[in-house]
C-alpha cells in the first residue's frame, strides 16, 4: 500500500485522538477515553509503516503539520474554539511547509 495512504490514516488517527482529549474528564467518559487510546495507537502504527518508505523527518514534519492544522480545524467546529489572524497565518505558513516538501524535495521519497 502507498505510504502517503497510511500517512493520511496515522493524520486522521491522531486527530481524532488529540480532539478527543477535551472531552475526557476521567473513566466518567469512556468513549473519548477510547478514542485517544485507539487513534494514537493506529496513528502511532502506521507511522511505523510509513517510516519504511518515507524518511522519518519528512514523515514527521507531514503528520504533525498536518495535524496541528485539522486539530485546530476540528476545534472550530466541534469546540467553537476560535483563532485570531496570527495563528491562522502561522497555520498557513505550516501548510505551506508541508506543500514546499511535498512538492519540492527529493527528499520526500516519491
Amino acid at each position: 500500500m502507498n505510504a502517503y495512504y497510511l500517512l493520511a490514516v496515522a493524520i486522521t488517527a491522531e486527530v481524532i485522538a488529540t480532539t478527543s482529549m477535551k472531552a475526557v474528564k476521567g473513566f466518567s467518559t469512556p468513549l473519548p477515553l477510547a478514542l485517544v487510546i485507539v487513534g494514537y495507537a493506529i496513528a502511532f502504527w502506521m507511522l511505523i509503516l510509513v517510516v519504511r518508505t518515507i524518511p522519518v523527518g519528512i514523515t514527521y514534519a507531514v503528520w504533525s503539520g498536518m495535524g496541528i492544522v485539522l486539530v485546530s480545524v476540528a476545534a472550530f467546529f466541534i469546540y467553537g474554539q476560535k483563532l485570531d489572524l496570527p495563528a491562522m497565518l502561522g497555520l498557513g505558513l505550516i501548510v505551506l511547509g508541508v506543500v514546499v516538501i511535498q512538492m519540492f524535495s527529493k527528499t520526500a521519497g516519491h
